[in-house]
C-alpha cells in the first residue's frame, strides 16, 4: 500500500501570475546518503488544492508530478496552465493520447482566479525504480506504475500543516494597473556559524508579517530576494574552512538555509523570486574563472544546485537564461544575471569589461543587454510612464569612494599629479583606473552602464528603479541627468536592500564609504553619457548597517515610491532623508502615470 510522506524541503511559492503559480518541493528519501541519491527509488510529488474550512477541509483537484534525481529530487508545478514552459519536461501530447489528463504532469490546465486566494498541500510518494539512470521514461509508462490518485490524495490533510502546505494569492488581473503595491526587497543572508544559526534565521519571522495587512499598509505581494540567498564560501574562497566545492557541499548549503524555520514559513506563505549573486558560486565570481584550473568544475557544480534549488521555481523567460521578467499588478520587472555573464578581460582595461554578457553582434540573437534596452522601450510605449523596476544584484548606484570616475588626488603631494584625461571618454575608461580594475560591482563595466543610461537619455524612459542588495549597507539613490533640457525631465532611482543577516559590520558596508552626493567636492562622480550632451549625477541617503528588510510601496494617485526599512526584530530603522531629518521611510517622488 503507498503512503504519502511529507516534502524534505519546501514548499516554496514560486513566480506567480494572475491565473498561474509555481510551486517547488524537494524530496528526501530515507534510502539517500547526502547528494548520493538511491538509484532503484524513484520519487514523484503529488499537490492538491484544498478546499472547504477546518473540519470540512477536503482535498479538489490534484496531480502528480516528477521529482527527478538529475535535479536532487526538486521539482516545481505549475498550477493553472496547460503548457509545461520550464526544466522539467513533459510529453503532454502523448501522455493525453494514453490516458487523458490522469497522467504525471508539471502543469494543471484550469486557470486560477485573478487576485484570489489559494492553500495546496504537497506531499512525495516513493516507487521501486528497475529502470537505468540513463532512461528516458515516458509520463505513461511511469503513471502505470502509480496508485490511483482519487484513492490517496486526501492523505496529504495528514502530513504536518507546516511542511506540506503551502498559501498563496495570485496577482490581479494581468495589464490592469493598480492604485498600490507593495512588496519585500532584501539580500546576503549569511548562513551564522555555531550558536548564531538562529540569528541567521531571525528577521525572516517579521517578514511574514507583511503579508498580511497590518500597521505598516496593504499586504505584500512577493517576495524579492536578490543575491547571496546561500554563502557557498562562508568565510573567504581562498580559506578552504566551510568552502563548497562538491555539488553534497552545495546541497547542504540550500538545505539548511531553505530549511531553517523561518525562512521556510516565509516562503511557503508568499511569492518568492530570487536571483544569484557571487557567494552561490564563489567570491567575486566572473566568467574568466572558467579557464582556471578546477573553476569549469566548481561553476558546473555550483549552477546545477543554483537551477534545482532557485532558478527552477522562477519565471521562464528566455529558456534556462537566468535573466527573467515578471510582472505584478501591471508593474513590470526585469531581473538581471549580473554574475554568470560577467567578462572581465583585462586586455584592454576597462574597454573590454562587460557585466551582462558581451555585446549583440547578430540581432536574431540578442544578449542581455539588448533584450533589457528592448524592454525598456516596449514598456515605455505600451505602458508610459509607468514605473520599470531593474533588479541587478550589484548596485548600480551609489559607487564607494575609492571607485569612482573622478581621479583621486595624489597622497602625497610632494608626488607629481596624475596624467590630465584629456576626453570624456578618456574620463570615462581611464580615470580611476587601477581601483575600478579591481572593483566587483558596477564601476568596473563602463561599457554596461553607458548602454543601458544612454538608452534611458535617448530613449527619454521614465521612472526606470534599479532594485540591488550585496553591499551590507541599504541607501537609496537619486539619479539625475544634466546637461540635456529633456533629460533633466527624467525621473530614476536606485534603491539598495542588505543585508538579511550579516554579523561583521566593522569589516565592510560603513555608509562613510559610499558616495552621498556625486557633485560634492571629495566625493566627484560624474558618470558622461558619450553620444549625448547628458551626464548622470546622484544623491544617495538612508543609508544603514543594520540587518534589514526593505519594503516597497508604489502609491499610483500620488506617483510615490515609499521605501520603508526594517531591522531584524521588524521594528523599522530611522533612516536620514534627502533633506537629512530622521524618517521611518523616504517618499521618492515619480513622474506621474496613468
Amino acid at each position: 500500500m503507498a503512503s504519502l510522506r511529507k516534502p524534505g524541503l519546501g514548499p516554496i511559492v514560486g513566480d506567480t501570475t494572475d491565473t498561474t503559480c509555481r510551486v517547488w518541493i524537494r524530496a528526501d528519501d530515507p534510502e539517500d546518503e547526502g547528494a548520493r541519491l538511491n538509484a532503484s527509488r524513484r520519487t514523484v510529488g503529488v499537490i492538491g488544492i484544498v478546499e472547504g474550512e477546518k473540519s470540512k477541509r477536503k482535498i479538489g483537484d490534484a496531480w502528480y508530478f516528477r521529482l527527478p534525481r538529475e535535479f536532487d529530487r526538486t521539482g516545481t508545478f505549475l498550477l493553472g496552465s496547460d503548457v509545461d514552459l520550464g526544466y522539467y519536461k513533459t510529453d503532454i501530447r502523448r501522455e493525453r493520447e494514453a490516458e487523458g489528463s490522469a497522467g504525471v504532469r508539471t502543469a494543471s490546465p484550469k486557470p486560477l482566479v485573478p487576485d484570489t486566494d489559494y492553500t495546496v498541500r504537497l506531499g512525495t510518494l516513493t516507487l521501486d525504480d528497475p529502470w537505468p539512470d540513463d532512461a528516458d521514461l515516458p509520463d505513461w509508462k511511469l503513471r502505470a506504475r502509480l496508485p490511483d490518485l482519487d484513492g490517496i490524495k486526501q492523505e496529504l490533510l495528514d502530513l504536518n500543516e507546516a511542511e506540506s502546505e503551502a498559501r498563496f494569492r495570485t496577482f490581479p488581473k494581468k495589464n490592469q494597473v493598480v492604485g498600490r503595491l507593495a512588496f519585500l526587497l532584501g539580500s546576503c543572508r549569511y548562513p551564522g556559524l555555531l550558536w548564531k544559526v538562529k540569528e541567521a534565521d531571525r528577521i525572516f519571522g517579521p517578514m511574514q508579517k507583511h503579508f498580511a495587512r497590518s500597521k505598516w499598509g496593504d499586504a505584500a505581494r512577493f517576495n524579492l530576494m536578490v543575491g547571496d540567498q546561500v554563502y557557498a564560501d562562508m568565510l573567504n574562497k581562498n580559506v578552504p574552512i566551510g568552502r563548497a566545492d562538491t555539488y553534497e557541499e552545495f546541497q547542504e548549503r540550500y538545505i539548511t538555509a531553505f530549511g531553517a524555520p523561518n525562512l521556510r514559513q516565509l516562503m511557503r506563505i508568499a511569492s518568492n523570486y530570487m536571483i544569484l549573486d557571487d557567494h552561490e558560486i564563489e567570491d567575486n565570481w566572473t566568467q574568466d574563472q572558467m579557464a582556471q584550473s578546477g573553476s569549469h568544475l566548481l561553476f558546473n557544480i555550483a549552477i546545477s544546485a543554483y537551477m534545482s534549488y532557485q532558478w527552477s521555481h522562477g519565471p521562464r523567460k528566455w529558456g534556462e537564461m537566468l535573466y527573467y521578467q515578471f510582472e505584478c499588478g501591471g508593474y513590470p520587472f526585469f531581473v538581471l544575471d549580473t554574475r554568470t555573464q560577467r567578462f572581465k578581460d583585462d586586455q584592454e582595461g576597462l574597454r573590454d569589461n562587460h557585466m551582462l554578457g558581451r555585446p549583440t553582434i547578430d540581432p536574431k540573437h540578442p544578449g542581455q543587454v539588448q533584450r533589457l534596452k528592448d524592454w525598456m522601450s516596449e514598456q515605455q510605449e505600451e505602458r508610459g510612464n509607468i514605473p520599470k523596476f531593474i533588479v541587478t544584484s550589484s548596485v548600480f548606484a551609489p559607487n564607494p569612494i575609492d571607485e569612482r570616475i573622478h581621479p583621486p588626488p595624489p597622497v602625497d603631494e610632494a608626488l607629481p599629479s596624475p596624467p590630465p584625461i584629456r576626453t570624456i571618454e578618456g574620463l570615462l575608461f581611464d580615470a580611476n583606473r587601477k581601483r575600478r580594475e579591481a572593483s566587483d560591482g558596477w564601476p568596473a563595466y563602463p561599457n554596461t552602464r553607458l548602454e543601458i543610461l544612454k538608452h534611458i537619455v535617448t530613449q527619454n524612459i521614465q521612472n526606470v528603479v534599479f532594485l540591488s542588495g550585496d553591499i551590507h549597507c541599504s541607501n537609496v539613490a537619486e539619479l539625475r541627468f544634466e546637461g540635456e533640457p529633456a533629460a533633466e525631465k527624467i525621473k530614476a532611482f536606485s534603491i539598495t536592500s542588505s543585508a538579511f543577516y550579516w554579523p561583521f559590520p566593522f569589516a565592510d558596508g560603513d555608509p562613510n564609504s559610499y558616495v552621498h552626493d556625486s557633485t560634492e567636492a571629495g566625493q566627484e562622480d560624474p558618470f558622461p553619457i558619450l553620444g549625448t550632451g547628458a551626464t548622470m549625477h546622484y544623491r544617495a541617503y538612508g543609508f544603514t548597517q543594520n540587518d534589514n528588510f526593505t519594503r516597497v510601496d508604489v502609491n499610483k494617485s500620488a506617483r510615490t515610491l515609499t521605501v520603508s526599512v526594517f531591522d531584524e526584530y521588524g521594528e523599522p530603522v530611522q533612516v536620514a532623508t534627502k533633506r537629512n531629518t530622521a524618517r521611518n521611510a523616504n517618499v521618492l517622488g515619480l513622474a506621474p502615470w496613468s
